[in-house]
C-alpha cells in the first residue's frame, strides 16, 4: 500500500508542476495557483510516506 501512496504523491507532484508552467506560460494565474496547491499536496503526502517508513525501519 505504502508504494501506492508514493506513486500517488509523485504524481500529484507532476500533475501540479504542470499546471503550474502551463498556467504561466498562458498567463492564467488561477491555473499556476491550482498547480502550486497540487504540487504541494503531492509533497504533503511524499512526507507522510516518508514518515511512516522512517517508523517502520
Amino acid at each position: 500500500m505504502a508504494r501506492d501512496q508514493k506513486a500517488k504523491a509523485k504524481a500529484e507532484q507532476a500533475k501540479g508542476k504542470i499546471k503550474e508552467t502551463t498556467g504561466r506560460a498562458v498567463g492564467n494565474e488561477r491555473m499556476t495557483a491550482e498547480g502550486r496547491m497540487e504540487k504541494a499536496k503531492g509533497d504533503a503526502r511524499q512526507a507522510k510516506e516518508k514518515t511512516k517508513d522512517i517508523f517502520r525501519g
